[in-house]
């Protein structure tokens, strides 16, 4: 399974992630760059009262709420030292790459899911890779197939990366710091997850709409402190962070101890890390963005493109950050392995914060992981929904997702963990192949709506003059 699983997350999937990204933001003449300034604004704009009612479940910013409460996890503090320690500092460099890339992707996949949409029996919207895949496809049997391909890898993640994985995270850290027995901690886990899912998207989305941001900026705060702590060694750490970037030859010493990696390991580790914690091109985040309340795919296609820039450029840097000026990247432990994971961003921690640093990546790892099971249960729960029409199998499907996210916590199966990790990266294929068939309606929507991001701006600047 594991050789599957580096297969599946290997070079060649790599470079298909990436290419569709280079690929969407030329074909976009760089559009979704141009105005991540207006799509930064539109997350924080509150919504106009003397606007009609939009069709939809909940509003803009809890969909962008609900996939970054998906897509910031345990990858956000574990990955990126992981990626440190594998590639090098400069891995960190690759994955602002990724996500400059991954902007496009995330605003393309989010476009073909609202556009696509359709309202299920219950009145509320289903959308996602799976309809852009029925609706948007010419040869239907194509697209049928691959839709139905999406929906089974997608169902099957959502129990492993999305849950498991997740609840393992939470208990395991909970047992290290405060010596909590993990079924106490499956117990409450399992208990909040049913208390939130079972009250279906409007729940999930209230929730992360509190959450996330909370623990967004709880999170960044103390990161910054950390930086300001070792702010001396920050120089030299942003130095070789961008030195081992793009260098073709090994290197080790400095602040990176005894970390050796060339460029191409930095690019892989670095690609690879940034892809999975953001999700840009896996097709999970779009299936939020279709539930939102929106006049226009691409208003809600900008909204949902700066997940990426929150979770990688924004979340992801401060733990490289973190870890790259406090000098601890390179230590060994007593058995004379390098230190990885989530260890190794606590050690970063506590450098500078002493015990408290700690509790801090603890609490970190709760929040995001616990938030990652409420963001994918609606990933699974709507991706199920497209291979089964049922109500009661949906509401079993809530139901069972809780009690797995309670063997996860108990239990470290590694061969789930693997065969889930696959089944995520198997979901990009399908979803990949999408935008490239369907890039032209996605330019179309794209270049349809720009007159509306020019207009107010063109009005603003008039009134300015005026003045």
């Amino acid at each position: 399974m594991a050789a599957v699983n580096n297969f599946v997350w290997g070079p060649v999937m790599l470079a298909l992630l990436m290419g569709t990204g280079i690929f969407l933001t030329i074909r976009l003449k760089f559009l979704p760059w141009r105005n991540l300034g207006y799509a930064l604004k539109s997350v924080f704009k509150k919504p106009d009262p003397s606007k009609k009612e939009d069709k939809g479940d909940i509003s803009p910013f809890q969909s962008l709420m609900t996939a970054l409460a998906a897509t910031i996890g345990t990858g956000n503090i574990v990955g990126v030292a992981t990626a440190m320690v594998l590639g090098g500092p400069g891995a960190l460099v690759w994955m602002w790459i990724s996500a400059l890339f991954g902007l496009s992707t995330k605003y393309g996949e989010s476009v073909l899911a609202v556009k696509y949409r359709e309202t299920n029996a219950q009145g509320e919207m289903a959308g996602g890779p799976m309809y852009a895949m029925k609706n948007g496809f010419k040869i239907k049997w194509i697209g049928s197939i691959l839709a139905v391909l999406f929906s089974v890898f997608a169902v099957i993640a959502s129990f492993g990366i999305g849950n498991m994985t997740q609840a393992n995270s939470i208990s395991s850290s909970v047992l290290n710091t405060f010596g909590v027995p993990t079924w106490i901690t499956g117990l409450i886990i399992t208990t909040l997850a049913l208390v939130v899912l079972l009250g279906g998207i409007k729940s999930i989305g209230k929730v992360s709409g509190i959450l996330v941001p909370f623990m967004a900026v709880f999170y960044f705060a103390a990161g910054i402190l950390v930086i300001l702590i070792n702010i001396e060694n920050v120089p030299a750490g942003v130095a070789q962070i961008f030195t081992m970037a793009f260098s073709p030859t090994a290197i080790a010493g400095g602040i990176g101890g005894s970390i050796i990696a060339s460029m191409l390991t930095a690019m892989r580790w670095g690609v690879a890390r940034g892809v999975f914690s953001n999700e840009a091109g896996l097709g999970s985040a779009p299936i939020a963005a279709a539930a939102a309340k929106t006049d226009h795919p691409s208003r809600q296609g900008y909204i949902n493109m700066t997940g990426t820039f929150f979770d990688t450029l924004v979340v992801c840097s401060i733990t490289g950050l973190v870890i790259a000026s406090s000098g601890v990247l390179g230590t060994m432990d007593a058995a004379g392995k390098l230190i990885s994971g989530a260890d190794l961003t606590i050690m970063a921690f506590e450098s500078a914060l002493g015990p408290i640093g700690g509790w801090i990546v603890t609490l970190g790892i709760m929040l995001f992981a616990f938030s990652t099971i409420l963001g994918w249960e609606y990933y699974g729960e709507k991706s199920l929904e497209y291979l089964i029409k049922a109500p009661i199998v949906i509401k079993a499907y809530r139901f069972i997702y809780c009690l797995v996210a309670f063997v996860g916590a108990t239990t470290a199966l590694q061969i789930v963990w693997d065969f889930s990790d696959t089944m995520n990266g198997l979901m990009a294929i399908p979803n990949l192949i999408s935008l490239l068939v369907l890039s032209n309606v996605i330019a179309k929507e794209c270049f349809d709506f720009q007159d509306n991001i020019l207009i107010p701006e063109k009005r603003a600047l008039k009134l300015k003059k005026n003045k």
